[in-house]
């Protein structure tokens, strides 16, 4: 078997695919990825378990003119691949290579696309309804043999709007050899090593830093929590157009001092384990590593209301949810948590329970299925 997996970007098939890559191995299949090389922005990621890696010129952008050669360049590695299936992934990966699969198709390839999150959803503007949903609808019809969906929500709608295989699975499996509880005589030694006291209330958001995931809001909340837990810190972990726009809230708000910008880091397993609380106010989501990793390490959650969260997190009982645009909830709910440590410890032994189906080995499962059932 010979399966290709295409995304806009190389650090997608890096960081969410790992277990379809394992699965696919232990079966004998030969991976190849195609995909924009964009690896070097991403601090250490790699793609040390495909077989073969070919560099395409994907943009994010629907209006890019390099999308055009990306579609060449694709449908040109279909065509000589010889593949038996084509995996796509994300907006532009999933329409380009779709399209580019057309002839290869005929032939007997098979294609599959992972939806990590429709643009169209409860909530979402009328524009994406009107723009996104049809063509995912057409393109689910005449252009895909199985679509894979990763929320609740979405595999709702595709599996009554869309005529094709529609499956569902509890997203694409994140990494429990890395991410897992540390004792406290380990965590006590990796605070000391990252500089950070014992007292210090550590806050971790994980997250491109860019409007979606709303860290200007939570900046915001987070120089209110300081005036009622003025030994809070806040640490923000990943890189993007908004850094130094963040950077100079920090500054109006007089908090330099307590946010840290770790950039894009490998070592969030660490930085988790030392934290007391994690936070994710982001507008939309799929469904979150961030949330779920946090779950492994049995750190509590406040999340905002949305798509992926719903599906991860129950109010009240396994984390919090929260407005995304509440100042005084967001703030309310991580005082609350910080202040509480039976209601922490209830909140994380929840997560613990529930947090097993989303992990690699319960992906690895899934995909098997998926692929040879």
């Amino acid at each position: 078997m010979k399966v290709l997996l295409v995304a806009t970007v190389q650090s997608h098939i890096a960081q969410f695919h790992r277990p379809l890559a394992n699965m696919l191995h232990e079966h004998g299949a030969e991976v190849h990825v195609a995909a924009r090389d964009n690896l070097s922005e991403k601090n250490g990621l790699s793609l040390s378990f495909a077989d073969k890696v070919f560099d395409v010129c994907f943009s994010r952008s629907p209006k890019s003119k390099d999308n055009i050669k990306a579609y060449k360049q694709l449908k040109q590695i279909i065509d000589d691949g010889n593949y038996d299936v084509v995996h796509c992934n994300t907006p532009m990966g999933g329409i380009i290579a779709r399209l580019a699969a057309r002839k290869a198709r005929k032939k007997g390839t098979k294609v599959y696309y992972t939806a990590h999150g429709f643009h169209f959803y409860k909530g979402a503007r009328i524009r994406n309804w009107i723009l996104f949903y049809p063509i995912e609808k057409f393109f689910a019809k005449h252009y895909t043999d199985k679509l894979i969906t990763i929320t609740k929500e979405d595999y709702e709608l595709a599996s009554r709007k869309f005529k094709t295989d529609v499956r569902h699975m509890h997203g694409v499996g994140a990494n429990s050899e890395k991410y897992y509880y540390m004792g406290a005589c380990e965590k006590m030694n990796l605070r000391n090593d990252y500089g950070f006291s014992q007292d210090e209330k550590i806050i971790l958001c994980v997250g491109e830093l860019n409007k979606n995931k709303n860290q200007h809001t939570l900046i915001n909340s987070f120089a209110e929590l300081k005036k009622q837990i003025p030994e809070s810190i806040l640490l923000l972990a990943g890189n993007g157009p908004e850094d130094m726009n963040l950077r100079a809230l920090a500054e109006k708000n007089n908090i330099s001092d307590s946010v840290i910008f770790l950039g894009y880091t490998l070592d969030l397993n660490n930085y988790l384990n030392i934290s007391d609380l994690a936070v994710s106010i982001s507008f939309r989501e799929g469904l979150p590593f961030n949330i779920i990793e946090a779950m492994l390490c049995k750190v509590p959650v406040v999340a905002s209301h949305n798509r992926g969260h719903h599906d991860l997190i129950e109010n009240g009982v396994n984390g919090i949810l929260v407005s995304p645009t509440d100042l005084g909830e967001i703030t309310a709910a991580m005082v609350s948590v910080l202040g509480d440590n039976k209601k922490r410890e209830a909140m994380v032994n929840a997560a613990w329970e529930r947090v097993g189906k989303y992990t690699d080995k319960s992906a690895e499962k899934k995909l098997e299925e998926i692929y040879f059932s």
